[in-house]
């Protein structure tokens, strides 16, 4: 008998129960500390990628504010999915900077004014690969903002990937049962979204391949995995006189006893 059917039955019986679980619930938002700002595509995209901001928050005290470049392209559901972001972010523990009141897609000016008013510590933004037409428009979008601000103007990168991969990622970020639970429940309150496709219930698969992927694209070829079962892969650099400079070696595994305190 094939030992692994037990293991692959078990897999597949937690993911049809869990279609009837539900989540509500608020955090707290930090209000001290240095600030990161995540610039994300869609509604969702803030928790899909969010495995370091989490991390961030309960290990650094920073503050972590979510920046919805869009709310979609179907209108109807502007609202809707607003209020879904809120709720998300309510579960999370983090704010949201809305910029305009007709929950129109942001403009380069509008990053501009947001970088300058929070002076962000750390932003998040996609890959410019990162597939999704939004995806790779926001790259762009926060880039050509960055472009625009005073050359004394620094922070910290960190770009993201969900839909194309990076080819290199330099540093893969653990996530414990606890973090990727919390991650998987605030993505399921973005209803409307799931409804027609559950795949909060894919993120820890998802992060398991990154295990898979991460240990040699960030470890390098033939390296030994870290022992990590979930991880979210990154790109981290630092914006300094209007351009991007490495900030950590290839190579780096921060597992969940890492002192993000000392790299970040």
């Amino acid at each position: 008998m094939n030992p692994y059917v037990q293991f692959v039955e078990g897999i597949q019986a937690g993911l049809h129960a869990a279609k009837h679980l539900s989540v509500s619930g608020y955090t707290e938002p930090s209000v001290s500390g240095a600030k990161v700002l995540l610039f994300s595509p869609h509604p969702d995209d803030e928790c899909i990628t969010g495995l370091l901001p989490l991390r961030l928050m309960r290990e650094t005290g920073r503050q972590v504010i979510n920046v919805p470049v869009t709310l979609g392209s179907n209108l109807d559901r502007r609202e809707g999915r607003f209020k879904e972001l809120q709720d998300a972010c309510d579960y999370l523990g983090w704010s949201i900077h809305l910029e305009r009141n007709d929950l129109d897609p942001l403009v380069t000016d509008d990053v501009v004014q947001i970088l300058t008013r929070h002076a962000p510590d750390i932003i998040f933004m996609p890959h410019v690969a990162d597939w999704n037409s939004r995806h790779i428009a926001t790259h762009h979008l926060v880039r050509d903002a960055l472009q625009q601000m005073d050359p004394s103007f620094s922070c910290s990168v960190v770009e993201t990937e969900f839909w194309g991969a990076m080819d290199d990622p330099n540093v893969m970020v653990e996530g414990d049962a606890r973090t990727v639970a919390d991650l998987v429940a605030a993505t399921s309150l973005h209803i409307g979204e799931v409804a027609r496709n559950p795949y909060h219930l894919l993120l820890p698969a998802w992060m398991q391949d990154n295990v898979r992927r991460g240990t040699e694209l960030v470890g390098g070829q033939g390296a030994s995995g870290p022992g990590f079962s979930f991880a979210t892969l990154y790109r981290f650099r630092k914006w300094e006189k209007r351009k991007l400079v490495p900030m950590v070696k290839q190579g780096s595994m921060l597992g969940m006893n890492e002192d993000l305190k000392e790299i970040f």
